[in-house]
């Protein structure tokens, strides 16, 4: 049974025509699934890839924004470019390309979407207008063009709409956003040239008028052109709303654009382009709506859309014409129709732990998605259905164990859950109580609601033992008993002051007004407790091992933690590991010459250390049994991400 079972018209899904283009609907899928697949790498990675592409289109989703197209290069002999979106060759004169997105495109067309791609050239890869810096985190000095430089470049950006036009696609959308070189040319903060390219607002959008021009003088009508735009420029000296709003007037009257699709955020700042859920729904539409009231081209906006109830009220309010849905698609590829009511199964939710991205930027990890684990397996359909059912009982609800009991009822096999808590969820429950991380909760809903429709038998405060998995009459045990707080041998952690995080959060220790929080985790959870801790106007201090703050983040959520840290007042220590506490003093040495410091002033210490498997009851078993597995944070202490995935392999094995 579904939530979603409205079949009424809706804004969401009448059509829209942009140029010549008349798109099936409002939804806009951007391009975000790099990670996923290689257009033009083996036949593997290219279905990989397309069939990705090809579920949204049969999800519903009308336009397909379906690859970030870098355009080709122009660099010195033996220089190395580096840093996000860095490329020797681009996308869009490879052998492979018109073949390759013209499968994709004949797909996608065939389920009824329109399909196009964005053009890109990163800025700082190594191309500026001027040899300048655009933010206060990346500080490699890019090259400043000179004008048969530029000339080149505006070639390579018609050259690749006209691959587009060849490989059968419908729309190029411009990315002028994002320290793009478009963008670095539009700023004022970037673009300090007093030739034609720059020195004036007209001459600073010449090198955009110029790359219309030859777009248009190469492809004509037949493709439709949009501009990915932020707003505001998030960093001083850049242009504000009014700048963003005459670059978009400006745009308008050249005539040559058929829609502007405005975002907000930088590619590591607060917020990033990739905003984490410390942010409201759709926080920047009522500013694309001051855009769409004094501009006559339609407006796309994409930003914190994870429902589509939000996607539905930014159009109703007349914010946008069309919206852009990224990580909710990655979720569930048939976003557009479960938004219609034509597709009765219960939506899939987003819960933004951005996972998807920080894996493989951060970790160097294979893509994972949090909540659909079958996306990275490279799955796009429903589980097969096992060949022997089999009686499967698992121990434990958390995310891990809910998975794994999710996707095996759904192939058939005899599911039974026991949790010894009096709710599903495990430490779950704690983590979604961090400013941001609320919707977690979301995935222990959907876990539990469709366990419910599947039949599967879940008994809530039901502790296992040994002798009762040997009563249980279960062909295949799985132990998914979670973790507990770890407590490191601190000298003087047995204080009555000294507590570890999980206790704040069950509300069993409550710190004082002046707390240290010994970090040894290199994830989020430390940063979003020291968050919730100082915003509730007590004075925190984060002492970290580590040369930096949670290196496992990528920059696309980490600088929302940090500014939010900031503003709440809390103060980092790094390279300091904590040797003992003698309230109200904590005595630490620095890791790497272990001088000894020491800091007063605190009336309570909170140990966020990470955890240690509890994985006992695995133990006892392993050695006596042979269908018994363990997995999730039982087998080894990590994310949901690592949690989920192990559930779901798991299970397409049995």
């Amino acid at each position: 049974m579904n939530t979603l079972v409205r079949q009424t018209p809706t804004l969401l899904s009448s059509p829209m025509k942009i140029g010549r283009v008349t798109l099936p609907n409002r939804l806009i899928a951007p391009p975000h699934a790099a990670l996923m697949g290689n257009l033009v790498g083996t036949e593997k990675e290219a279905e990989r890839y397309i069939s990705y592409w090809r579920s949204l289109a049969q999800g519903g989703t009308g336009l397909l924004i379906a690859l970030n197209g870098v355009i080709d290069n122009i660099l010195p002999p033996g220089f190395d470019p580096s840093g996000v979106g860095a490329r020797n060759k681009g996308s869009f004169r490879h052998p492979l390309f018109v073949e390759r997105m013209g499968m994709l495109a004949a797909d996608a067309h065939a389920a009824g979407a329109k399909v196009g791609t964005q053009i890109i050239m990163q800025g700082g890869t190594p191309h500026a207008p001027s040899a300048t810096l655009s933010g206060p985190v990346i500080n490699s000095m890019p090259h400043p063009l000179t004008r048969r430089e530029i000339a080149f470049l505006v070639q390579e950006y018609r050259a690749a709409a006209e691959q587009a036009l060849a490989a059968g696609l419908d729309v190029v959308e411009l990315h002028a956003n994002h320290d793009d070189i478009i963008e670095w040319f539009l700023s004022p903060l970037t673009n300090l040239r007093n030739d034609d390219y720059g020195g004036s607002f007209e001459r600073r959008m010449a090198f955009l008028g110029e790359i219309l021009s030859e777009i248009r003088a190469g492809v004509g009508g037949k493709l439709a052109i949009g501009v990915r735009l932020n707003m505001v420029e998030a960093e001083p000296g850049g242009y504000d709303f009014d700048g963003g709003l005459e670059i978009a007037g400006w745009i308008q009257q050249t005539g040559m654009v058929d829609y502007l699709h405005l975002v907000m955020g930088t590619g590591w700042g607060y917020p990033s382009y990739i905003q984490t859920w410390h942010f409201d729904d759709a926080q920047w539409a009522e500013q694309a709506g001051r855009f769409r009231r004094q501009l006559d081209l339609p407006i796309a906006y994409g930003g914190r859309v994870g429902r589509p109830e939000i996607a539905e009220r930014i159009l109703a309010d007349g914010h946008a014409d069309l919206v852009a849905v990224g990580r909710a698609h990655l979720a569930d590829a048939a976003f557009a129709r479960k938004a219609q009511g034509l597709d009765r199964e219960r939506l899939r939710p987003c819960i933004g732990t951005n996972d998807c991205i920080n894996r493989t930027v951060g970790e160097g990890l294979p893509f994972a998605c949090t909540v659909n684990p079958a996306l990275g397996m490279g799955d796009r359909s429903a589980p097969t259905r096992a060949t022997q059912p089999r009686a499967l009982l698992v121990v434990g609800g958390g995310p891990a164990g809910l998975q794994l009991a999710l996707t095996a009822a759904e192939r058939g096999h005899r599911v039974r859950l026991w949790e010894q808590g009096d709710a599903l969820g495990g430490q779950v429950r704690l983590a979604a109580k961090l400013p941001g991380q609320a919707a977690f909760l979301d995935l222990i809903a959907y876990q539990q609601a469709r366990l419910e429709e599947l039949g599967v038998e879940i008994s809530l405060g039901k502790s296992a033992t040994p002798q009762m998995l040997a009563e249980s009459e279960a062909e295949i045990v799985a132990i998914a008993t979670g973790a507990t707080a770890r407590r490191p041998g601190i000298t003087g952690s047995d204080d009555p002051r000294v507590c570890d995080m999980w206790q704040v959060l069950r509300e069993e220790k409550e710190p004082g007004d002046r707390v240290a929080i010994v970090v040894q985790e290199d994830h989020a959870a430390p940063l979003a407790f020291a968050d919730m801790l100082g915003r509730q106007g007590r004075e925190v201090t984060l002492f970290i091992q580590t040369n930096g703050p949670a290196p496992l983040l990528s920059r696309y959520s980490l600088g929302t933690l940090l500014g939010r840290l900031s503003e709440a007042g809390v103060r980092i220590v790094y390279n300091e590991a904590v040797t003992s506490i003698a309230l109200p003093e904590v005595v630490t040495h620095h890791v790497y010459s272990r001088k000894e410091s020491r800091f007063p002033g605190f009336d309570s210490v909170v140990l966020a250390c990470g955890a240690i498997p509890n994985a006992s009851l695995f133990t006892d078993l392993h050695e006596h049994r042979k269908d018994i597995h363990v997995l999730g944070d039982a087998f080894a202490p990590r994310r949901m991400a690592f949690a989920t995935q192990q559930g779901y392999a798991l299970a397409m094995m049995l």
